[in-house]
C-alpha cells in the first residue's frame, strides 16, 4: 500500500522539500477513498490511533500519581503547554487546510476551516509519546511509533499538509527533549 503511495510524493531540488499539489493530493485522498483495506487502515490510524493515546494519557498521569509524585506536575503541565503553544499558534497562522486550498474533499468528512498549521493532533501525540517515553522506554518507543502513524494519517487523510505535521512535531520534540530530557 505505502509503495503505491510513494510515488505520489514529489521531491523539489530546488528547495528539497516534500511537496504535495493539488493533483498529488486528489490521487491520494482518491486512493483511499476508492480502496477499501487502505481506507480501514487509514481510519485506524486516523481515529483509533488519537483516541489510545488521549485515553492513556490519563492512566499514565495515575500512575505517576501513584508511584513518581515527583513527577507529576511536569507530567501534565509540559504537555499542557505544548498543547497551549499549538493552539494560540494554528489561531495566529490560520493556515488554509488542504481541502480548502484544493477544493478536494477530505478522505473522512471534515469541515474545519483554517487552523491548520501546526498539527495539533501530531503535537499532542509526540508530546504525549515523549512524556510516556521518560516514564517507561518500550512504551514509549511504542508510542512514538502511533505518533509517527497518526503524523502520517493527517497527511494521507487530505486534513494537512506535510509542514503543518513537522511543524507540530518539532515543537513537540524540542519541548520534550528540554523539558523532559535536559532539564528534568
Amino acid at each position: 500500500m505505502f509503495g503505491q503511495i510513494s510515488f505520489f510524493l514529489t521531491v523539489s531540488r530546488s528547495t528539497e522539500v516534500i511537496i504535495i499539489n493539488k493533483k498529488n493530493y486528489k490521487a491520494i485522498t482518491d486512493f483511499f477513498k476508492s480502496n477499501k483495506r487502505a481506507n480501514k487502515i487509514l481510519k485506524i490510524s486516523y481515529k483509533l490511533l488519537p483516541a489510545i493515546i488521549f485515553v492513556s494519557y490519563p492512566l499514565m498521569l495515575i500512575y505517576i500519581f501513584i508511584f513518581q509524585q515527583k513527577d507529576l506536575f511536569s507530567m501534565i503541565i509540559i504537555p499542557a503547554g505544548v498543547f497551549a503553544l499549538v493552539t494560540v499558534l494554528r489561531k495566529l497562522i490560520n493556515r488554509k487546510r488542504p481541502y480548502e486550498v484544493y477544493d478536494i474533499p477530505s478522505v473522512f468528512k471534515k469541515e474545519t476551516v483554517g487552523n491548520s498549521m501546526p498539527s495539533r493532533h501530531t503535537a499532542s501525540a509526540l508530546i504525549i509519546s515523549l512524556a510516556m517515553l521518560k516514564i517507561n522506554a518500550y512504551l514509549g518507543i511504542a508510542f512514538l511509533f502511533i505518533s509517527l502513524l497518526i503524523l502520517l494519517s493527517r497527511i494521507f487523510a487530505g486534513v494537512h499538509f506535510i509542514s503543518d505535521v513537522i511543524a507540530g512535531a518539532t515543537i513537540s520534540i524540542v519541548a520534550g527533549i528540554i523539558f523532559f530530557f535536559i532539564l528534568l
